[in-house]
């Protein structure tokens, strides 16, 4: 029959594979957030700048 050697190329690549799908989601999520945020504050100041020009 199959010894569990045959199969640790096997399982190998199924655990960077794995891993490397996980870290893509985190890295797509934090991208997200940090972006998302970048932009408030972005509209943040622009709206404090016209706010003081008018006063």
């Amino acid at each position: 029959m199959f010894e569990f050697q045959q199969y640790l190329g096997f399982l190998l690549f199924l655990t960077i594979l794995t891993i490397g799908f996980w870290l893509m989601i985190f890295l797509v999520g934090f991208v997200h957030y940090w972006v998302g945020g970048a932009i408030m504050e972005l509209i943040k100041e622009r709206k404090a700048k016209k706010e003081q020009q008018i006063s």
